[in-house]
């Protein structure tokens, strides 16, 4: 497929410009898209391109630079294809197109191709629908509400490192099979796939198939020479992050209203998430799944604050997870969650973690099979584990919105 980046010229899609409609012969302004020579006057109804938004309609080939101030429509799912890097500078809105099935908009970094996504504490680049009237320079949506989602794809990432599948390569859920840009997992370890800091997913998972959706961020098979950090996934329809082996470590990331589990771990990631905020999570704050295959290995996942409200679960493991979690404190729990189990295939180690648990029960109540040894039972706001948040003020939409006050 031919790489285009396709200027948006407003006569062919009249929801990106503002217009009234015209009168009799048209408009006499060379420069309008509706120019008519034959008109005799200007009656106030000329349409204009708007030279700031721009649709992708086609896979990324070449090295291409989307520019701060711009906005960047997906029309399709568009993977930036092996041997090409996407610059995305700071302040740059993405938007998604609606589409569910193999119509779904995404953002694909394909294998040995690179996104350069390096947004600002004061400029985050900002992902998220068509249907979102936020423009450059806005942290805020002016009109969509926090936890609406699977209004279209999300970002996904995909690399060359080990993963613990039957085949060294599989494909990435999400994508169709035809399309081999879906492809993740090799035996480079250190793979690069490039930079995402200072950026916000919002309102993604659009449905591929039954039970088959799009996270905020996926990462298959990346590697550990991926920076990634001050990541933030808000109303995603399935979950917030999930990584699927590899090696890549994730800094400093907000998960907010995933509409399924808000971290999931496949396929022996073997990386750290670091100084972390899970927000209302819809099923599991945590799914922590083992090895699929002969290759084994463990992740960590330490410095965290999970506000669990209205999650079903808090941690959900198998026997054969292989994960050290450490520094974590729980809050806002109600009855029927739990951390399920101590997995027994493989040490893991459980410790420093904190609990404000409701009045009248206790911490035997949420942490089962023994990991209640690993948990300290504290008054609210009396944690000293956690997250450090103002790693997420001023740039985050969780922190303009205030739904970072209670940690």
């Amino acid at each position: 497929m031919k790489k285009n980046v396709i200027l948006v010229m407003a006569i062919a899609i009249g929801s990106l410009t503002t217009f009234n409609s015209c009168k009799k012969k048209g408009c006499t302004d060379e420069t309008a898209t509706n120019y008519n020579e034959e008109a005799k006057k200007d009656d106030g109804s000329c349409v204009f391109a708007d030279p700031t938004e721009f649709i992708i309609s086609e896979n990324i080939t070449t090295n291409t630079t989307w520019e701060t101030g711009k906005t960047y429509i997906l029309a399709d799912r568009i993977a930036v294809t092996a041997g090409a890097t996407l610059t995305i500078q700071p302040g740059v809105i993405v938007k998604g197109e609606a589409g569910t099935g193999a119509n779904a908009t995404a953002l694909i970094i394909a294998r040995d191709a690179k996104i350069m996504a390096q947004g600002t504490a004061t400029q985050p680049i900002i992902f998220t629908s068509i249907a979102d009237k936020i423009k450059p320079g806005q942290i805020a949506s002016p009109n969509l509400p926090t936890d609406l989602d699977g209004l279209w794809g999300g970002l996904i990432v995909l690399g060359n490192a080990t993963i613990s599948a039957d085949a060294a390569s599989v494909q990435i859920e999400g994508i169709p099979v035809s399309d081999a840009n879906g492809l993740y997992g090799g035996t480079q370890d250190t793979d690069n796939s490039g930079v995402i800091s200072y950026v916000s997913i919002r309102h993604g998972g659009a449905n591929i198939g039954e039970g088959n959706e799009i996270n905020g961020l996926t990462l298959g098979g990346v590697g550990s020479g991926t920076t990634i950090d001050h990541v933030e996934i808000i109303a995603n329809q399935d979950d917030g992050i999930e990584w699927f082996g590899g090696t890549v470590n994730v800094n400093n990331a907000v998960v907010w209203n995933a509409g399924d589990d808000a971290i999931d771990t496949d396929q022996s990631w073997a990386g750290t998430l670091n100084n972390f905020i899970v927000i209302n999570a819809g099923d599991e704050c945590f799914e922590l799944d083992g090895p699929e295959g002969a290759y084994e290995a463990k992740h960590i996942i330490k410095n965290g604050s999970v506000k669990a409200a209205d999650a079903d679960g808090l941690v959900d493991l198998d026997a054969n997870s292989y994960v050290d979690m450490m520094n974590i404190y729980f809050f806002e729990l109600s009855s029927g969650q739990d951390f399920d189990q101590i997995p027994t295939d493989f040490g893991c180690s459980f410790s420093s973690l904190e609990a404000t648990i409701p009045d009248g029960e206790a911490v035997t109540d949420y942490f089962m099979d023994g990991s209640d040894a690993s948990v300290t039972a504290v008054a609210s706001g009396a944690n000293t584990v956690g997250a450090t948040k103002s790693e997420f003020a001023g740039w985050s939409w969780a922190d303009i919105d205030g739904a970072l006050a209670d940690f």
